[in-house]
């Protein structure tokens, strides 16, 4: 979040690639009811226990090792089977943003100024063989997750504890361990950190908190076998999660569990699939597949259609969830290039885009919604109404021109835009088009500049060759507008040398100390009013045009039921379901 250190740049980019094959979402329709959709009566009656979920996927499950998984509050499959010391909320909508206690008793005790957090674990907590878990074994966890063969996992650590930044973990520290995590006794836990951090507690639903008995470590090979502290255990685990099953861990005592209902007997996770077949197998939902879900693939427009259009389509529509991520596709400025050095060069472009061809450009409008914000339209976010350069639903071509004069461009100009060629309806062709076809109704004329998807990345974040005007998309680690805002505009986290998310390059004394200030907040509710705040101020500068947040579509088999989806991963929540 803050100051993170050069090696930790990859934080909200992987999270949003991670976070998106568990399903994200972001901004669709705002009523419980229609978050979860009839979905969560497609099969009738109360959910009960037993029979087998399947899952089928296009991403394999791979790295099924808690220090190296990176998640969004803890993930959805590895959720099954790792604990943490806090973990989301499992209910719909808005309530599911709340972070809630797991194997602690509450989410964190700071001290005054949150620079030091303090966990109690409950009583009765036993991993899959029936040894009680300890707050050694969380200790232990944590600091294998600083072992370079068991990188992967969110980097926050590293740079939040004391001595984080140095630490290579326990396999060559000789037994000393991490002096910023204390264990008093075998149920008090201690973290010192460098800076005051009030959202500690959305940390510790990482992954990498989950506890790890030192005597059943095997290193690399770990992954195979993980020791279950949820209410599953690994039983299969072939070609790196591609096929995964899971089995009830009959030592989890829901008594200690409030949050996962464990419903199926087995779970089984199928992966590698193309996701046309995907969403024609949970369609016809024939043999297993009545009992299957999806937790990396959406529908997309056509699909929709053909659901819309079905005989069945009363049917298959109430098998249809929507879910909610905190995510947001813009456009990025790079000031140091010209002529995105000139403000009002910036403020005319905001003000030629049509938010309605490039929200049917990412799919129509069940698909997409249009932003005029950094920040997702959710309350967990500090959302803060605004609209700095309003353009109504289609441009405003005249204002756009006027400004353009003003800059100097009275006979318009010619930039470039860079997009990524991968056909993912957010940094694609389509949008950039779309994009193009907006600007030139302004008198700007637009070169697009499309390139294969890992070298847009790698030209995108590079501080030293940013293009000056690029489609770019970010997604939060947890619901707060910290992950969302800090790493794009803290301007100490500029990296010249490496993975750079600041694009505009933003270094303002005034903006840096108010993400300091802010995150000194332990009450979060007055974080968030202060984060939207703060994004209402930086979004006078243009240098970011925000497009729309995406809407995620998830067909389920008919037989589901029992479907939660919350605002924290905008994905059914797989510790939820039921399949009789």
């Amino acid at each position: 979040m803050l100051r993170q250190s050069q090696t930790s740049r990859r934080v909200a980019a992987v999270a949003v690639s991670l976070v998106l094959a568990g399903g994200a979402a972001a901004c669709g329709p705002k009523d419980a009811a229609d978050r979860s959709g009839a979905a969560t009566g497609a099969a009738g009656g109360a959910p009960q226990k037993g029979g087998t979920l399947t899952v089928l996927n296009s991403e394999p499950q791979s790295d099924f090792d808690p220090a190296r998984l990176y998640t969004s509050g803890g993930g959805n499959v590895p959720s099954l089977v790792f604990r943490t010391l806090t973990t989301r909320n499992r209910e719909d909508g808005a309530a599911g943003t709340k972070v809630v206690p797991d194997l602690a008793t509450d989410t964190g005790r700071p001290n005054a100024d949150a620079t030091e957090w303090t966990y109690t674990l409950k009583d009765g907590l036993t991993y899959e063989d029936g040894t009680p878990i300890t707050t050694a074994d969380i200790k232990y966890g944590i600091e294998r997750s600083f072992a370079a063969e068991l990188s992967g996992g969110a980097p926050y650590l590293r740079d939040w504890l004391v001595g984080g930044e140095s630490y290579e973990g326990p396999y060559k520290d000789g037994g000393k361990g991490l002096d910023s995590i204390l264990v008093p006794d075998a149920k008090t836990i201690v973290f010192k950190l460098r800076k005051p951090e009030g959202e500690f507690p959305f940390v510790a639903t990482q992954t990498q908190f989950a506890p790890v008995p030192k005597a059943k470590d095997t290193g690399v090979k770990y992954e195979e076998h993980p020791v279950s502290s949820g209410p599953y255990k690994v039983v299969k685990n072939e070609n790196d999660g591609e096929h995964l099953t899971l089995e009830r861990n009959e030592k989890w005592d829901p008594k200690t569990d409030e949050e996962r209902k464990a419903y199926p007997d087995r779970i089984d996770v199928r992966s590698g699939l193309d996701a046309a077949v995907i969403n024609q197998r949970l369609s016809t939902s024939s043999g297993a597949d009545a009992a299957a879900i999806t937790t990396d693939t959406n529908l997309g427009p056509a699909e929709l259609a053909q659901i819309g259009d079905s005989a069945d389509k009363n049917e298959l529509a109430s098998r249809v969830g929507t879910g909610h991520f905190g995510y947001v596709n813009y456009l990025a400025f790079n000031p140091k290039v010209a002529p995105f050095d000139n403000p009002k060069v910036r403020q005319a472009i905001s003000y030629a885009i049509n938010r309605t061809s490039v929200v049917n450009a990412a799919g129509g409008s069940a698909l997409a919604e249009p932003a005029t914000t950094f920040l997702p339209e959710q309350k967990a976010f500090g959302h803060t109404p605004y609209d700095h350069f309003p353009a109504g639903k289609a441009g405003d071509p005249a204002k756009a021109k006027e400004l353009l004069k003003e800059a100097g461009f009275p006979d318009g100009l010619s930039i470039t835009l860079t997009h990524s060629t991968a056909q993912n309806r957010q940094t694609s062709p389509e949008v950039a088009t779309a994009v193009q076809q907006a600007l030139a109704a302004a008198g700007i004329t637009v070169k697009l500049e499309g390139l294969e998807n890992n070298a847009f990345n790698e030209k995108r974040w590079d501080a030293k060759n940013t293009p000056g005007f690029f489609l770019s998309r970010w997604g939060a680690d947890w619901p707060s507008g910290g992950p969302f805002l800090a790493p794009i505009f803290d301007g100490r986290q500029i990296v010249t040398n490496g993975t750079n998310y600041n694009h505009a390059q933003l270094n303002d004394p005034a903006v840096n100390a108010e993400i300091d200030e802010i995150a000194k907040l332990t009450d979060l509710a007055e974080a968030g009013k202060r984060w939207g705040a703060l994004d209402k101020k930086i979004g006078e500068q243009a240098l970011d045009v925000p497009l729309f947040h995406p809407v995620y579509k998830r067909l389920v088999g008919k037989d589901v039921k029992n479907v939660v989806i919350s605002d924290w991963t905008g994905v059914l929540d797989i510790s939820q379901v039921s399949v009789k």
